[in-house]
């Protein structure tokens, strides 16, 4: 009954499930990792002394819930995959944990928490942890401080890219009425992974929230945005120091999820949540810093399904994700030959 009333609420929601796809090319692997909780989803990946970290959410359904946990996982090789943290917070949903390596050589999980009473929303406070230097035990989940300026009853720091010292995040706002009431997002600062202080307010419409930041060899700041009023439509921005002032390109898709690094200097690999009508899958875009997109490459996937976590080796691109298309919304782990990426050619160049 209530695997059910998930079906029905997906398909309220537009989502519609899709079997594995069939031609995936045969030099791709693709394996799950984990099903042990009824929900499993929100994935990031990372690499550390030599191990591979995936970080995700343990819940009973994608929304709502009180008890959400971040589980992370450890290999060494990829293949063979154990537990090393169970991270939960009385009280709070965790969810959507970003991993980062700290300057001083932690890794660091910034989750988003949620605050439910019967199923009602009631306010939201991201939380952070650190691992010890050597990866193998992560701290109790403490409260990140917002700066006073701005913080809200909202708050939700989207993972955290570092950058000669500063790690850089956006805080996307949403208050007591959902996407009915004010939206707002900031871009965030901080120093010890703990407090963040304000840089500029992203004057963009269309509710932006879900954004990855990442940096080019000269310090410009790249930004993937979702967005999920108006058109829906993605957005690509950028910004040269001190990062106040942006400039906006809006895509050809909506975003879930996103994800993105860059191969080179110009080449950019992104993996997100494609839709095509009804039906959604995890698929991998090859793009410029341009802002110009295009799917290269649909993973087994559908239904209630994305969340991304990338790695870019010397000759491969890891991939870690979620999807329900094999029933219970579970995490898989793609390894790309780069190769493959890099016989495809590039998007064409479209007008801003």
């Amino acid at each position: 009954m209530k695997r059910n009333r998930i079906l029905i609420i997906l398909v309220l929601l537009g989502i519609t499930f899709q079997g594995v796809t069939e031609n995936l090319p045969k030099e791709i692997k693709v394996k799950k990792i984990w099903d042990q909780a009824e929900h499993n989803a929100f994935t990031d990946l990372i690499r550390f002394k030599g191990n591979y970290y995936c970080s995700f959410r343990e819940g009973t359904g994608h929304v709502p819930g009180a008890d959400g946990k971040i589980r992370i996982l450890k290999s060494a090789d990829g293949q063979d995959w154990k537990s090393v943290a169970l991270l939960e917070s009385e009280g709070f949903d965790l969810r959507d944990a970003g991993l980062s390596v700290t300057p001083d050589g932690r890794i660091m999980v910034i989750t988003g928490g949620s605050i439910y009473k019967e199923k009602k929303l009631l306010g939201r406070c991201p939380h952070v942890s650190f691992s010890n230097k050597s990866g193998t035990k992560f701290s109790v989940p403490q409260k990140a401080v917002i700066d006073p300026e701005i913080a809200s009853w909202g708050d939700w720091l989207w993972r955290v890219t570092w950058y000669k010292g500063t790690g850089y995040t956006m805080n996307y706002q949403i208050g007591p009425l959902e996407r009915k009431g004010p939206t707002a997002m900031y871009l965030m600062k901080t120093k010890d992974g703990k407090n963040y202080e304000k840089v500029c307010k992203i004057d963009l419409d269309g509710f932006p929230n879900e954004a990855v930041i990442r940096f080019d060899k000269k310090g410009e700041m790249f930004v993937l945005i979702r967005r999920e009023l108006e058109d829906q439509m993605g957005v690509f921005a950028r910004s040269k120091a001190p990062f106040t002032q942006w400039n906006f390109k809006k895509l050809n898709n909506r975003l879930g999820g996103p994800n993105f690094l860059f191969t080179d200097d110009e080449r950019i690999i992104a993996g997100t949540r494609i839709h095509q009508g009804n039906l959604v899958h995890t698929g991998i875009l090859l793009g410029d810093k341009d802002g110009n997109f295009k799917q290269i490459l649909e993973l087994p996937s559908g239904g209630d399904t994305s969340y991304p976590g990338l790695i870019l080796e010397k000759d491969r691109l890891l991939v870690s994700y979620y999807s329900s298309h094999e029933g219970r919304s579970s995490i898989y782990f793609a390894e790309i030959p780069l190769s493959y990426l890099e016989n495809k050619t590039m998007p064409e160049k479209q007008a801003h």
